[in-house]
């Protein structure tokens, strides 16, 4: 990684905070109407966005690196707003947010378990399967307010992909070089363990947005080769799944 790697991702976040402030919130006195199946994924989801990212922070901190630890700021406010989105959507649609849900708590202790690696490479998980949850979000229903919130929040988990496998890169190469890809190997298995759960859990919801379990899995798991290939070579500048 360039010696100012990370420093071109805190300049991307700022900027993105810049562009987000001067666009402004959706319009939410459209209101919206989603089929109920569907608005229960949106509750879980945005249960999963929500937290003050207190953990991920410190051991950025921990991690030496003052530009990576201000980048990784500015993504947890990004992930908050993606929560305050879903609130706001919600709301607009009569329906309230969840205290909380197994999964999520469940995704939380394991990230907490050892140090940043394991921090990132469990995010990942949950970063990987909301690109395609978004993605479906965003095309499979006609509520204009629901397809402009998704495809924001949409927009903004492309670029934490790839940010996040920058680190983890610089993290695996501290690794011996014959252990990086079983590592790898143990995350997409980790990966494809969450993305049943969440296709039994959201199922119902999925199929109303058009996209069934198997597909919604397949698709996943397509996506994580890219994530594995980005993870050892990282490609900052783009990211290679579907718009």
């Amino acid at each position: 990684m360039a010696a100012d790697g990370f420093a071109e991702w805190t300049r991307r976040f700022e900027d993105e905070s810049e562009r987000r402030r001067a666009q402004g919130d959706p319009d939410w006195t459209r209101g919206a109407v989603l089929h109920r199946a569907v608005w229960a994924g949106v509750q879980r989801f945005q249960v999963g966005e929500d937290g003050d990212g207190a953990n991920l922070v410190a051991k950025a901190e921990k991690a030496g690196d003052p530009q990576y630890a201000r980048a990784v700021r500015l993504f947890v406010a990004e992930e908050q707003n993606h929560a305050r989105l879903l609130a706001r959507l919600l709301a607009a649609g009569g329906r309230p947010t969840l205290r909380g849900h197994w999964s999520d708590t469940a995704f939380v202790r394991l990230r907490r378990l050892l140090g940043l690696r394991t921090e990132l490479l469990v995010l990942m998980v949950a970063e990987v399967v909301a690109l395609r949850y978004y993605r479906a979000l965003r095309d499979g229903t006609d509520d204009a307010l629901t397809t402009e919130v998704a495809g924001r929040i949409l927009a903004d988990e492309r670029r934490h992909v790839p940010f996040h496998c920058e680190r983890l890169h610089d993290s695996l190469a501290e690794l011996p070089a014959v252990t990086r890809r079983p590592v790898l190997a143990l995350w997409r298995l980790l990966l494809l363990a969450a993305t049943l759960v969440v296709v039994a859990d959201h199922g119902a919801g999925l199929r109303r947005l058009g996209v069934g379990r198997r597909r919604f899995a397949s698709d996943v798991m397509a996506s994580s080769a890219e994530v594995v290939e980005a993870v050892l070579s990282p490609r900052p500048d783009a990211w290679p799944g579907d718009a």
